[in-house]
């Protein structure tokens, strides 16, 4: 409905918003990982719906995807203000979504460079917009690889830990994320399995996130139960 929406009423800025937020959300919790095509288009139509959303906003930035990327963390910081939250936090969590779907595509990767600007500009600005959710982002980049092949992981927990903050216990994908993403790639099952507990334990029903929680609890569930076999 929201695309076909977006699609009579081009000049909305409002709708495309909310269609690569739909879009986005969509594709990263919903769509299972064997799902790669369905996953890759609907993560692709996200970023699509985000950057008109932003160019609408403002003429000035219609170039970023294809902006020179050394200068590129220059050039966001223009938009600095409680105004552009919205389209700098569609544009950077889309974006990030879009990589993270595309991991076979050097091209792809290349950009995350890009979309972890972004998000780190939305932090910037306000750290506990949509209840951490881009710290979660930023976390989740900060943890590709292990320390051994020169990946940071103090500055991935830091991020997680400024998410859990942030989230106040109502984010509890933050909670899946950090032990999935995190705690996994460190082996550190105490921390894994103390982090998936919480988010079993909490309150789901959080306006606004209570489709999530729910789907974060079920996730938890999986990966508190296969925690053994991979630890």
């Amino acid at each position: 409905m929201i695309d076909a929406l977006s699609a009579t009423y081009p000049k909305s800025e409002s709708l495309h918003l909310t269609a690569a937020s739909l879009n986005g959300s969509y594709a990263g919790v919903f769509v299972p990982d064997k799902q790669k095509v369905r996953k890759k288009r609907m993560s692709e139509k996200a970023l699509k719906h985000a950057q008109i959303a932003f160019c609408l906003y403002d003429k000035t930035a219609c170039d970023l995807q294809s902006a020179d990327p050394d200068g590129f963390a220059g050039r966001i910081a223009q938009w600095n203000g409680v105004d552009d939250l919205p389209y700098l936090y569609a544009l950077g969590t889309s974006w990030a979504s879009y990589i993270q779907a595309n991991t076979d595509d050097w091209l792809v990767i290349a950009q995350l460079g890009q979309a972890e600007s972004v998000l780190k500009q939305v932090v910037s600005i306000e750290p506990e917009y949509e209840k951490g959710t881009a710290l979660v982002y930023l976390g989740v980049m900060a943890s590709v690889l292990p320390p051994s092949l020169g990946g940071k992981p103090d500055i991935a927990q830091a991020y997680f830990e400024a998410a859990l903050a942030a989230g106040k216990n109502e984010n509890l994908i933050i909670h899946v994320y950090y032990a999935a993403e995190f705690a996994r790639l460190m082996f550190d099952q105490e921390l894994h399995d103390n982090l998936l507990q919480q988010a079993l334990s909490l309150d789901p029903y959080v306006e606004g996130y209570t489709l999530q929680n729910v789907f974060a609890q079920q996730q938890a569930q999986q990966l508190l139960e296969s925690s053994n076999d991979y630890f």
